[in-house]
């Protein structure tokens, strides 16, 4: 499965932001006094225990009376609930417990997600009392810290992952060919999770946006097994309004991190716009196996050049991933669509290839006797040995000289030798440099 989601909610002022920062190793977001700074959902990669997971901190509230505390909270409760696989509620142990922590807490308690209630500016020893009265929220037993000091996140920690689930499905799901359907809003994803089910599985519907979560769809055939992820389009941050798209937006990413293959779908009528470059970068940056479908392909008026002039425009927007191979399919009338999992097949055997040993430095020491690494500085580079040490993706190490000798061009150059020998088409590939001395 993906990584895990940790959401922060909690009232104004009470320290979501300055735990997720702690948490994240890092200052993102913005720490003040004033209730409601913190105006976007800010996520961010954290590690404990072996386990990394993704935290969300939750925007705070700029509350005007005790109702409109109450009804924001709860919208804000319910967004984490729907979204996270732990919520960590944190409340404020110097002003005590409040009428809004008991909203909040009774919404938690009739979820089915796990709730650790952390009490937070617990700053001495004769301050730990203070965390008695929360008991009175029952939702279980509240851990102290102080998030400005650092004091007793070790337990908070140790809590938040025993609720992470052990992955007993993992090899179950290592069978299946994870696919993740990226792209913007009503492209047409559901659609064609649809046409490849022959179900009605997802909701179809023209109004962007209908897809809120992430949603795996099982099939098997004759070329494997497959989970179909369909994911949430992305809308250009500007149109990211609503609380709910915003975790939208990250349950997509995890998608992309948790699959295999990344299929952006393009709308033929729009091509390629900033946020899909956005979008499969992401996926590119993480070296997955990628494919590019465009749909609606039947609403094109067409010529024989066509396709080649489509194709054409497209690369040049996406020229940094142009091992990706092109579709053009209509998912409503089902031109084409047939294909999809053949290529995506394609893309994850190249993805999982391994090559031996020995036929990998033959096709390196012959593409540096035709083409010698250039001189950086006063040195040049030497490789000296070359293994394949992974695959999801494919990763090369090389043993040299000096890893500061090599030139960015050149390495380049490499991989695209690795290609041409080892069709690598439709998966990104890894190279890492390493010195051995001679």
């Amino acid at each position: 499965m993906g990584k895990p989601i940790v959401a922060v909610v909690g009232r104004p002022n009470v320290g979501k932001s300055t735990l997720f920062n702690k948490l994240a190793g890092k200052r993102i977001s913005i720490v003040q006094d004033t209730p409601g700074v913190t105006r976007d959902r800010i996520y961010a990669e954290a590690e404990w225990l072996r386990h990394t997971f993704t935290i969300i901190d939750t925007g705070g509230i700029e509350p005007e009376s005790s109702d409109i505390i109450v009804a924001q909270m709860r919208r804000q409760a319910q967004i984490a609930i729907e979204t996270a696989d732990v919520i960590v509620f944190i409340v404020d142990g110097k002003e005590g417990l409040t009428g809004a922590d008991g909203e909040v807490a009774q919404m938690l308690r009739k979820s089915k997600k796990p709730v650790v209630l952390v009490v937070n500016k617990i700053d001495s020893l004769k301050d730990e009392q203070n965390a008695y009265e929360f008991y009175n929220l029952g939702i279980g037993d509240p851990i102290t810290i102080s998030a400005t000091q650092g004091l007793g996140l070790g337990d908070m920690l140790d809590r938040i992952v025993e609720h992470f689930k052990d992955s007993d499905n993992g090899d179950e799901e290592d069978e299946y060919i994870k696919i993740a359907m990226v792209g913007k809003p009503n492209v047409g994803k559901s659609s064609l999770i649809n046409r490849l089910l022959g179900e009605e599985r997802v909701i179809v519907s023209d109004i962007p946006g209908t897809t809120r979560d992430a949603i795996d769809s099982y099939i098997e055939n004759e070329l494997g097994k497959f989970i179909l992820i369909d994911t949430a389009g992305l809308r250009r941050k500007s149109r990211v309004k609503e609380e709910i798209e915003r975790y939208s937006v990250i349950r997509t990413l995890a998608a992309i991190e948790r699959a295999d293959v990344c299929i952006l779908m393009l709308d033929a009528e729009e091509g390629v716009t900033e946020q899909e470059e956005k979008i499969i970068g992401y996926a590119h940056e993480l070296n997955k196996a990628i494919m590019v479908i465009v749909n609606k392909w039947d609403l094109i008026e067409k010529d024989d050049k066509t396709m080649d002039k489509f194709k054409k425009e497209i690369s040049m927007k996406l020229s940094f991933i142009t091992y990706a191979p092109y579709l053009f399919i209509s998912a409503k009338t089902g031109q084409r669509a047939h294909k999809v999992l053949e290529v995506a097949k394609e893309c994850f055997d190249n993805y999982n290839k391994r090559i031996s040993t020995g036929v990998l430095n033959d096709v390196i020491n012959k593409a540096v006797l035709m083409k010698e690494p250039p001189t950086v500085g006063l040195k040049r580079l030497k490789i000296f040995y070359v293994t394949q040490v992974g695959t999801k993706p494919p990763t090369f190490i090389f043993f040299v000289n000096d890893s500061q000798a090599l030139h960015f061009s050149y390495e380049r150059y490499l991989e695209n030798q690795l290609r041409d020998s080892f069709d690598f088409k439709g998966t990104g590939i890894k190279l890492e440099f390493r010195e051995r001395k001679e």
